[in-house]
């Protein structure tokens, strides 16, 4: 399996695990969004809270050409990239791309 193929598979099975784990309040789902031709991943929240709309992303992450992730956001309390890293991608080659280029800097992870 190739570079991307591999990234793809641990992109997409991180978001299937987390769109397992149900909201404790409210009646919301989680909606699993694969994109793989554009290589672009998402996992949302879609439902209701009392009478109150909840509608958001949770989490969305770009795999570049070149076979860097990109974690264009990142909901989740324990940390996207560093689960990342425990199923095998380099720090090297996670961009944790909602911070500003100078805060990457002062990080283990890849710049851009």
């Amino acid at each position: 399996m190739d570079k991307l193929s591999q990234r793809r598979e641990i992109v997409k099975d991180l978001l299937c695990k987390y769109a397992q784990i149900k909201p404790a309040y409210g009646e919301i789902e989680r909606q699993t969004i694969f994109d793989q031709e554009r290589n672009h991943y998402q996992l949302i929240n879609a439902g209701w809270e009392n009478r109150r709309r909840v509608y958001g992303c949770l989490i969305h992450v770009d795999i570049q050409a070149d076979g860097k992730v990109w974690i264009q956001y990142d909901g989740t309390e324990a940390g996207l990239a560093n689960e990342l890293v425990e199923a095998g991608i380099p720090k090297q080659e996670i961009v944790l791309a909602y911070q500003s280029d100078y805060m990457r800097k002062l990080t283990d992870f890849a710049v851009g």
